[in-house]
């Protein structure tokens, strides 16, 4: 088996290694399911999708981002393993979440082997350094530099949300909520956490990653939890709260669902201005390059978004037996539209100062990118627009250039962050750095390094 950064389709059956796509997949312009109300193509289904691999080639001395003339780019941490996502302290330290996939159940079938496959060499999986663990960006001199990086918080399971209330730190792992202490200038956790609550973990966890928000009060915590398949081929009695968002008591971890039918939400937060609880999806796959459009979306309490049974409202997908055309019935759209694949795990609603006046208020998604159409499809950092708490007008690109000219990956943007001084912040887990974005004429002087 070969893999290069052109198409690669093929799969193992019966000892044969055989070629199942062609060259052209009728992929269409991705720019044209950007919105409220994306067009939506006929379905297709596929003994094996289409797939298009971005090779990891990683960042070369020098290299950068790119961004806006408005707009300047640096690296803020570099030598990184697999950030994932970021949390700003409220003294302005920076704590980078650094994670791996945990071990899933065996997968048996061959479609399956080749796709999982597929899907790790498109990531960062490979690297073998010190991972699961929390890094501290730490500015002792407030030079907006920060100091050599240090370990805060280790021996974590594929930790990935993080969210601080009062003097409780909240990390979310990929089985559980777990409770630490923390006070203003830490520098390290040494104290054992405290289970919270449990989430769906293996011994499958397709989807791992768990973001993690708190309420505006304090409250409540919500956590994402994807599902544990592209589309319950796994059974559903494995998918037993999961393509969920769980609302959890933070006084006893206590917990219920809070949205259904979301097949892998990330980057929970809330909007400041509605105060509304926003996140951003990874839809289904297999059914065309441009079917479904990932999305972002606010979360209404009680809502069902689709997932097995539709997708994009009441849009049925066929391969889910056996329907459910009660769910479907109640089954609603999400606000916007992020394009097919694009593979957004990252949202930050923008309330600083720093960035030029046309980026205040609105949300910037970083879109990981498609792995499973022929035209490649995100990798990028985009900006949408808000006004009275809704989207309002067309993502605009920000940060890009994680892709060469032979589109190959350099990086692969993830979670997102706003710092204390209002710079963009972005964790790369392929090219293994923390970006941060700053208007033209500020920002930090170059990275610290590991």
């Amino acid at each position: 088996m070969t893999m290069s950064s052109h198409l690669f389709c093929a799969t193992f059956l019966g000892g044969a290694l055989l070629s199942l796509a062609g060259c052209n997949d009728g992929s269409g312009d991705p720019n044209a399911q950007i919105g409220p109300n994306p067009p939506l193509p006929a379905l297709q289904q596929y003994l094996l999708p289409p797939m298009h691999i971005a090779r990891v080639v990683g960042w070369k001395q020098g290299e950068t981002p790119k961004v806006p003339q408005e707009l300047k780019i640096e690296a803020l941490a570099t030598g990184l393993q697999h950030p994932r996502s970021l949390y700003t302290l409220p003294n302005g330290d920076v704590l980078v979440v650094e994670s791996k996939a945990p071990k899933g159940a065996a997968i048996k079938r061959p479609k399956e082997i080749i796709m999982g496959y597929v899907e790790s060499w498109a990531t960062s999986g490979g690297n073998t350094g010190e991972s699961n663990r929390i890094t501290l960006l730490h500015d002792s001199n407030g030079d907006g530099v920060p100091d050599t990086p240090s370990v805060f918080l280790d021996h974590l399971n594929s930790p990935f949300g993080v969210a601080l209330v009062g003097n409780d730190l909240y990390v979310a792992n990929t089985d559980a909520i777990v409770r630490y202490p923390y006070h203003d200038g830490d520098t390290k956790i040494t104290a054992p956490g405290e289970t919270l609550t449990p989430l769906p973990g293996g011994p499958i966890d397709h989807h791992w990653t768990k973001s993690l928000t708190a309420s505006p009060d304090g409250k409540l915590l919500y956590v994402g939890v994807g599902s544990n398949s592209n589309i319950t081929e796994n059974g559903m009695e494995a998918e037993h709260n999961r393509a969920d968002i769980l609302e959890v008591d933070r006084a006893t971890g206590r917990y219920r669902i809070f949205a259904s039918g979301l097949r892998n939400p990330n980057g929970l937060t809330f909007e400041p201005q509605s105060h509304a609880l926003w996140a951003v999806v990874n839809e289904r796959d297999e059914i065309g390059p441009d079917l479904v459009p990932d999305y972002m979306t606010s979360v209404k309490e009680g809502a069902f978004y689709g997932w097995p049974y539709s997708y994009y409202g009441q849009n049925v997908d066929p391969r889910v037996q056996p329907q459910r055309p009660d769910l479907v019935a109640k089954a609603i759209p999400p606000d916007y539209a992020l394009s097919s694949h694009v593979a957004p795990l990252g949202l930050a609603f923008y309330t600083g100062t720093n960035l030029p006046e046309q980026y205040r208020g609105g949300a910037f998604v970083g879109e990981h990118g498609s792995w499973n159409r022929q035209v490649l499809n995100g990798y990028k950092v985009v900006f949408i627009p808000f006004s009275n708490g809704k989207p309002n007008g067309k993502a605009q690109d920000v940060v890009t250039g994680f892709l060469d000219g032979d589109e190959h990956a350099r990086g692969r943007p993830v979670g997102l962050a706003i710092d204390k001084t209002g710079g963009l912040l972005i964790a790369d887990d392929v090219g293994n750095t923390v970006w941060r974005v700053t208007s033209s004429g500020t920002g930090p002087s170059p990275a610290a390094r590991l």
